[in-house]
C-alpha cells in the first residue's frame, strides 16, 4: 500500500499542497482528478520523489520515502513506473532501445535476458514485432502503450500515469484505460493516475480523490460519485449533461 499523510508542499509564497492524505491499494486503479491548478500533478511529483514536501510523510509499504537515504530511495524508484502525459519516448532509439532503457540503468542483467523482458511486455500490450520502429513511425495509441511497456519492463509494484489519454482518440483512450486496468490487477500493482477524463473516472476508477485549491476535497468510488451531495465535484464531474441524467435517474430510483 502507497499511503501519504499530511502533505504540505510550496513554491515561494504559492501554498499548492494543504495537508493532503490518502492511501493508495495494491491491485487497484486510484484516479486522482480536479481543475487546473489544484494540486493534482504536484502530489503526483511529490510521490515520484520530484518534488520535496515541506511537512508530511510519502509512505512505501512502511518505507518513508522522504526520511531515506539516497541509496534505499534508489530501491524503491526501482520498483516505480512510470507513464508519462506525453509519453516521453527517446525519438532516436527503436521501441527496444527504449523499453531497455531502465533494464540497462538498473539491472546486470544480460543481453538476452533484456530482449526477452522486453519481448514479453510488447507482447502484452499488443505490439509483438515492433522492436525495430521509431517512435516517429508510430500512432499515438501505440506510442502510449510503448511507454506503458517501458513502465512495466522492470515489474514494478507502483505505477504512475500522467494524463495518459492525453491528445488520444475516445475510442484509443478506452483502449488504453481497459490496457492500465487489466495489467494493475494482473499484477497487483499499486496504480495512481492523474486524469481529466470523465470516462477514464467511471471505467477504471476504483478509487477516486478530487483535490480543489490544494485540499483534499473529496474521497470515493465511482459508484459514490453519482449519489455525493458535494457541490464542488458534482459541479466538477456533471458539467456534461450525460452524467447529469444519469445522476439524477439513479437519485430518483429508476
Amino acid at each position: 500500500m502507497l499511503a501519504v499523510k499530511n502533505l504540505h508542499k510550496s513554491f515561494g509564497e504559492a501554498h499548492i499542497l494543504k495537508g493532503i492524505s490518502a492511501t493508495f491499494e495494491k491491485g487497484q486503479t486510484s484516479l486522482i482528478i480536479g481543475q487546473s491548478g489544484s494540486g493534482k500533478t504536484v502530489l503526483l511529483k511529490c510521490m515520484l520523489g520530484l518534488h520535496v514536501p515541506e511537512e508530511g510523510v510519502i509512505d512505501f509499504d512502511g518505507r518513508i520515502f522522504n526520511g531515506l537515504k539516497e541509496k534505499e530511495k534508489r530501491q524503491i524508484r526501482k520498483e516505480i513506473g512510470m507513464v508519462f502525459q506525453g509519453g516521453a519516448l527517446y525519438d532516436s532509439m527503436t521501441v527496444e532501445e527504449n523499453i531497455m532503457f531502465p533494464l540497462k540503468m538498473f539491472t546486470n542483467d544480460t543481453k538476452q535476458e533484456m530482449l526477452k523482458r522486453v519481448n514479453f511486455v510488447l507482447d502484452r500490450v499488443n505490439l509483438h514485432n515492433s522492436n525495430s520502429k521509431f517512435p516517429s513511425e508510430l500512432s499515438g495509441g501505440m506510442k502510449k502503450r510503448v511507454s506503458i511497456a517501458r513502465a512495466i519492463v522492470m515489474n514494478p509494484k507502483y505505477l504512475f500515469c500522467d494524463e495518459p489519454n492525453s491528445g488520444l482518440d475516445p475510442q484509443t483512450a478506452i483502449v488504453i484505460d481497459n490496457l492500465i486496468r487489466e495489467i494493475t490487477q494482473e499484477y497487483n500493482m499499486t496504480t495512481v493516475i492523474n486524469s481529466h477524463d470523465m470516462n477514464s473516472v467511471m471505467e477504471i476508477g476504483d478509487k477516486i480523490i478530487f483535490l480543489k485549491d490544494g485540499c483534499k476535497e473529496w474521497e470515493g468510488t465511482k459508484d459514490d460519485v453519482f449519489r455525493t451531495d458535494n457541490k464542488a465535484i458534482v459541479d466538477f464531474v456533471y458539467s456534461s449533461n450525460l452524467y447529469k441524467k444519469v445522476r439524477d435517474a439513479l437519485l430518483k430510483g429508476e
